[in-house]
Parts: structure tokens; C-alpha cells; sequence
């Protein structure tokens, strides 16, 4: 009887503890709960995914490789707790869109958003082009640098050279490297540097940057043969299409490692540096839908619904304990020991709370009162038929636990498929109310069960106010 009463007060004091920890953590916010983008604020983006020239095979490994880099990518940021999912939307008779969806919190500028999200650079070596294609190209430029100087191309006694078409010129410019195998993809790290010697400035020398690459195993070996085969000829390195570096290769270079030593700034230098890192988009993206949600919106929602989860308590418990009495009072002990399970679970797994999640939350208070509640009519019916009151808990939560087992495994159910196949939105209320499901069927069999036992004697004695509120609880 000691080690029951005893287990029941282990409960009480871990109801206790649990619900001081999550105020605690709370209060001086060294772990405060995960607000999604709907209860803190922020942005919500929206990118479709070209899969066209993806074998359907390696559909979702790209899609899980294009989400780990724009993870990478935002994290490098700073920004607190990013939500970053792909999901499959159904487009009917037509097939399926693949998307991937970014939830920043607390980035309420959507232009800021976009550019987090921005685009790798494209990192191309190029080798130079066979000599006689490189001569007629050659050729193709002196003639077009080429131009007849009349009076209107002198302004103020300086000659200009609007007539040239500069952009056909780099297009020759271009042809005089053709590319090779060796991309960003390969690339394993870079790096911000600095010359050693710098540049001379006003009598001084100063630092440039450069950025430094480190490539993969298979990106070394390329990049050991590329050398190997151009000695005394120039690589081209080219950034969004755009030549910054062409380096006289002098021998062949092992190690897999390359500098970048174009004219950069500083900042310009540490952006690239960051979005190299980043890695390559494996799969073209295009932004087709965005949202901001203001922090105001978002506290709002937040206080919403605490309101409404803490009214829904109270009126519950007001409820049980007027219609079952002390077996009611204990319920109402058992919902607050399960709500501070829950809380807690919700800043250790952890969870990130929406208000679909708050939601899915407060409907599993519900049926953790419907199991309490199958409990007490049983054993109702068992002290009708003259049980004493030890008995009836025992055999009410006998006869009840099949009723209680079948339905929260159906509930179970539910909740592992929305979860599979729901958006985030509705997984957010899948998690929150499967877990709270498993901890309910916890609290209404192992924790009520104890409490209401440790108010009973096996011979059937128990104090006179104990019987009284019992059977005014459980007679009716």
C-alpha cells in the first residue's frame, strides 16, 4: 500500500518539477518554447523546383540535397531557427509540383529574405582554345575594336568609342576559353586570404584579397590533370559567367588546391567565400509565392492561444469535479501533470509550435478527459454491483483499458499518416497531437490509476470523507 502511495506522490512531485522547469525556462528564456513562423513572425517563401531533366529515380534525393544547401546557406546567416521542407503538390490530371518551402523567423523583409536565399555563384575552369580557333577569334575582336573616327565620336577634343559594341566583344572574349569538366561542384571548401606582398599604394603596399579553393578527392584529380595538360598556357577561373582570373599555369599542381586572385573588395570577397560554401544548387529553383507575418500578428496568436488552452482546462476540470467528485479531483491532478509532460516534451524533443500544433494539443486534452471518463463509469458500474471501492479501480481500469487502447491507436494512426503525408502545416498538428495521444494514455491509465489507488485499502476501508466524496462521485 506504502509503495502505491508512494509511486502516486513521485507522480505529484514530477508534475511539480516538470511544471517549474517550463515556467523557469520560460521566464529567464534559457530554453524557450519554438515559435513557428506563424506565432513569432517572419517570412514564408515559397520555390518551385524545375525536376525536368531529373531521372524520376533521383527526384527526391535532389530534392533532399537542394534543401540541405539552402539550409547551409541560411544558416550562415544567423537566422534563428529556419524551417526549411520540400513538399509534393498535387497539380491533378496534370502530375505533381515539387516545392520547397522556407520559413524565416523574424525576418519581416522579404527582399532581405530573397537575397539569403539568392544563388550560388557558378564556378567554371576553362582551358584556352585550340591555337588556330583562338587566332580566327582573335582576329574577329581587332576588327571590331576597329571603328571610324569621325567628328561625332569627338566630344570636347577626347575621342569616344561609342560605336563599339562592347558586349559582342565579350562574347569573342569568351570563345577564346572553351570549358571543361572541372565546376563548383567539386569544390570542397573555400576560403578568405590575403597576398602576402599586396599591392603598391601611395608608397605603402597593401593586402588584396583572394579567396582560396580546396576541391574533393575526384575535383584534385581534375584539376592535377587540367594543370598538367596546360602548362605555359593560361586557365581561365570565371564567377556567374563572368572572367575574374586567368592564371599562366607554370607546372602541374597537386593537392587540389586554387586561388581566385580577382580585383575583389573585401565584403566582395567574404560574400562569395560564404555562398561557395553554400554549395551549388542541384536543382534550378524559381520563387512563385511569398508572405511576411508580423511580430505583432504573431504574439497575438501566441496569447490566443494559451487563453484558449487555459480556459478549456478549467472548464474541464470544473466539469469532472462537480460530476465525479473526488475521482474527478484526481483527473483534474492527472490533466495537469499531463499538460507539463507535454510542455516539457515540447522544449526537449524539441517541437516547433504553430498554431495548427496548439490546436492539435488542446484536442488531445480532450481525449485524455474521454479515457478518464470510460475509467470512472466503469467503475461506477462496478460499485453498483456492490464492489468496494480498491476493487472497482482495479477492474474499472481493467474493462476500460481495451475501449481506451483501440481508440487512441486509431487516433495514432491518423496522426502518423498526416504527419507522412501532410504539408508542414499539418504536420505541426500531427506531432503535437500524436504525442499528446501517447502521453494521455500514460497519464488516465498509469498516473490516475495510482492516485485513486493510494486512497484505497484492499480490505476495502477508507476514511470517511474519502467514501463520501467516492460515492457521491461514483453512485449517481
Amino acid at each position: 500500500m506504502w509503495k502505491t502511495r508512494l509511486t502516486a506522490l513521485l507522480f505529484i512531485a514530477l508534475g511539480v518539477f516538470l511544471g517549474w522547469y517550463v515556467l523557469s525556462s520560460e521566464n529567464n528564456q534559457s530554453n524557450p518554447f519554438r515559435l513557428g513562423l506563424d506565432l513569432s513572425g517572419g517570412s514564408y517563401l515559397v520555390y518551385q523546383a524545375d525536376v525536368s531533366e531529373i531521372d524520376p529515380g533521383e527526384v527526391r534525393d535532389s530534392m533532399d540535397a537542394l534543401r540541405d544547401v539552402i539550409e547551409r546557406r541560411i544558416n550562415a546567416f544567423g537566422v534563428a531557427e529556419p524551417n526549411v521542407t520540400t513538399e509534393v503538390h498535387s497539380l491533378g490530371i496534370e502530375g505533381e509540383e515539387q516545392r520547397l518551402i522556407v520559413e524565416l523567423p523574424g525576418v519581416t523583409d522579404l527582399d532581405q529574405a530573397v537575397e539569403m536565399i539568392g544563388q550560388t555563384p557558378l564556378l567554371e575552369f576553362k582551358v584556352e582554345a585550340p591555337e588556330a580557333d583562338r587566332e580566327k577569334i582573335q582576329a574577329q575582336i581587332d576588327e571590331a575594336l576597329k571603328t571610324d573616327v569621325s567628328a561625332a565620336d569627338i566630344v570636347d577634343g577626347t575621342l569616344t568609342l561609342g560605336s563599339i559594341d562592347y558586349s559582342k566583344i565579350k562574347e569573342l572574349q569568351d570563345q577564346l576559353y572553351v570549358s571543361t569538366d572541372l565546376t563548383g561542384k567539386y569544390l570542397d571548401k573555400a576560403q578568405l586570404q590575403f597576398t602576402q606582398g599586396g599591392v603598391q599604394n601611395g608608397g605603402g603596399f597593401q593586402s588584396r584579397p583572394i579567396i582560396a579553393l580546396s576541391f574533393d578527392r575526384e575535383g584534385a584529380e581534375l584539376f592535377e590533370q587540367l594543370t598538367t595538360d596546360n602548362v605555359g598556357k593560361t586557365i581561365a577561373i570565371y564567377l556567374d559567367g563572368i572572367l575574374v582570373s586567368a592564371p599562366v599555369v607554370n607546372e602541374p599542381i597537386s593537392g587540389g588546391q586554387a586561388v581566385i586572385s580577382g580585383n575583389f573588395t573585401i565584403d566582395e570577397a567574404k560574400t562569395t567565400v560564404g555562398r561557395l560554401n553554400s554549395g551549388a544548387l542541384p536543382i534550378p529553383i524559381s520563387l512563385i509565392s511569398t508572405n511576411t507575418i508580423g511580430p505583432t500578428l504573431g504574439h497575438e496568436a501566441v496569447d490566443a492561444g494559451v487563453y484558449a488552452g487555459i480556459i478549456g482546462l478549467i472548464l474541464v476540470g470544473i466539469v469532472l469535479i462537480l460530476w465525479y467528485r473526488l475521482p474527478g479531483l484526481i483527473a483534474v491532478l492527472a490533466l495537469g501533470i499531463y499538460t507539463t509532460i507535454m510542455l516539457w516534451m515540447f522544449k526537449f524533443v524539441p517541437v516547433t509550435l504553430t498554431s495548427a500544433g496548439i490546436t492539435g494539443f488542446i484536442i488531445s486534452i480532450g481525449i485524455a478527459v474521454d479515457a478518464n471518463i470510460l475509467i470512472f463509469e466503469r467503475m461506477k458500474e462496478e460499485v453498483a454491483r456492490g464492489k468496494t471501492l480498491h476493487e472497482a479501480v482495479e477492474i474499472g481500469f481493467k474493462r476500460a483499458w481495451a475501449s481506451i487502447r483501440d481508440a487512441n491507436i486509431s487516433s495514432i494512426i491518423s496522426a502518423v499518416f498526416l504527419f507522412w503525408f501532410g504539408t508542414a502545416l499539418i504536420k505541426g498538428f500531427a506531432l503535437t497531437f500524436g504525442l499528446g495521444i501517447l502521453v494521455s494514455m500514460f497519464t488516465a491509465v498509469t498516473v490516475t490509476r495510482f492516485l485513486l489507488l493510494s486512497l484505497t485499502k484492499r480490505d476495502g476501508r477508507v476514511g470517511k470523507i474519502t467514501r463520501f466524496l467516492y460515492k457521491t462521485g461514483l453512485t449517481k
